[in-house]
């Protein structure tokens, strides 16, 4: 059963089921991890390495395998399937390149194909399989982190996962397959037309959706990682949220933020979670404030290419978000001018409030999800149209004389056509020249072989 992702009440039901199950799931995470907290906290029971890259820092650990029978027995309810490392294979067709979607922090992502041959009573349904990198920049914590929340949080805008693998060392994710890939590859790299505006505000407000939903819940998830990267979307562009790697629940009852490592990807991480390690729900709605501006703007956050004044996206573009005539200058090129202006000028407005510097200032997710559905319905989007301009009375006269002078010209040599069809050998259509040698006339070619002859006869 899902929810709306403004809705803050849950039915009696449903509450209590997710609150015993979010219990029993980190009470298991708690023991695998030796004490330490869920989805990368300090003080666990692993050791840990810090690893940066040009995308962000990450924190990996190398903790000892999970038996499989202990996180099946754990996962029991959750619908989740645990699969094999054979019947991945078989479903990747043994993990081919031709299969590869992609590669990031955590390993490579292959697609594939399940059915009843894998395993009997599945669904058949394309399926994206995402294979942990034991050299990578994520490790088994993570890889528990994303069991943890999508094997017991279920909503339009977050994407399904359908099982895993724990198997050796084999640490593998299942979830639906989405065609569309993720929005850093439509909106930065699409080699024909750029995303149109309607899609690009059905994309904000999904995504808008999903962190609502995460931050509304009994028990508050902060996502940590919103970026480009992890908002994946369908065939009809609706979005799912992936790569739970980085949750972690929310502050509760008295606590204002969550103290911890800090982790993310640069340029989308809130300032004072970098300066002091204080998570809060705000932070996340700092993230999406940078997404938001990428999608006005098709540029991504940090972009080494651009001149030193841009190459930081927020720090050149939030100056001019609450001015309606500065605001050109940071809309994407690619819109051709095809956007709502009223509504671009609304979502700037909300972009600046979503990246205060400040966290109070910043609005919750649920008011940003209100904020930006009326934008939807705005009308007032340019259309594309073909302008036919009339031509003057002097253009019609200048063309007149030009057809006469064409069909003049193709009247004169339709007649040379007649004549050369009457008289074929007449020397006015030949293209050999004439040579007068004293009393006789020839024609060059004869007179050559002529003369050579006379030559080689020794005349």
């Amino acid at each position: 059963m899902t929810h709306a992702a403004g809705e803050s009440r849950y039915p009696l039901g449903l509450m209590a089921e997710q609150s015993h199950r979010r219990r029993s799931f980190s009470s298991w995470l708690i023991s695998c991890l030796g004490g330490g907290g869920g989805g990368g906290g300090g003080g666990g029971g692993g050791e840990y390495n810090e690893s940066s890259s040009d995308s962000g820092q990450r924190v990996s650990w190398d903790l000892d395998p999970l038996s499989l029978e202990d996180l099946s027995l754990t996962l029991a309810g959750s619908n989740l399937v645990a699969f094999t490392i054979a019947e991945l294979k078989t479903a990747t067709r043994n993990f081919t390149m031709t299969n590869l979607l992609g590669s990031g922090g955590f390993g490579h992502v292959y697609k594939g194909f399940v059915d009843e041959r894998i395993r009997p009573g599945i669904r058949p349904q394309q399926v994206a399989v995402k294979s942990l990198d034991l050299d990578g920049q994520q490790g088994h914590r993570e890889w528990l982190a994303e069991v943890v929340y999508l094997g017991q949080l279920r909503h339009p805008h977050l994407v399904k996962l359908i099982g895993y693998c724990c198997e050796d060392e084999h640490r593998m994710l299942v979830y639906e397959y989405m065609p569309r890939g993720s929005l850093e590859n439509q909106l930065f790299k699409r080699l024909l037309a750029s995303l149109p505006w309607s899609t690009r505000l059905k994309i904000a407000v999904g995504a808008a959706k999903g962190l609502a939903f995460l931050h509304e819940a009994e028990k508050p998830v902060i996502y940590r990682d919103f970026k480009a990267s992890n908002i994946l979307l369908d065939e009809d562009y609706t979005v799912k949220l992936s790569d739970f790697g980085l949750a972690k629940d929310g502050p509760q009852g008295d606590r204002t933020h969550v103290s911890t490592r800090v982790m993310g990807t640069h340029g989308y991480a809130a300032p004072e979670y970098i300066l002091t390690g204080h998570l809060t729900a705000k932070s996340d709605v700092y993230s999406f404030g940078v997404v938001l501006l990428e999608l006005l703007a098709g540029r991504r956050c940090v972009d080494k290419n651009r001149p030193n004044r841009q190459k930081n996206l927020v720090d050149w573009a939030r100056p001019y978000l609450n001015s309606a005539e500065k605001l050109r200058r940071v809309m994407d090129p690619g819109l051709d001018g095809l956007y709502s202006v009223k509504g671009a000028q609304k979502a700037a407005a909300l972009a600046y409030k979503c990246l205060s510097p400040t966290p109070k200032s910043r609005p919750s997710m649920k008011s940003v999800v209100e904020a930006l559905e009326p934008l939807v319905s705005l009308n007032d989007v340019p259309f594309d149209s073909f302008i036919y301009v009339a031509p003057k009375e002097e253009d019609k006269a200048k063309e007149k004389a030009q057809l006469e002078v064409v069909e003049e010209k193709n009247l004169h040599n339709n007649r040379d056509q007649r004549h050369k069809q009457r008289f074929p050998n007449s020397v006015i259509h030949s293209e050999v020249t004439l040579h007068k040698d004293g009393k006789n006339l020839f024609r060059n070619s004869h007179f050559r072989r002529s003369k050579g002859h006379s030559q080689e006869r020794g005349a």
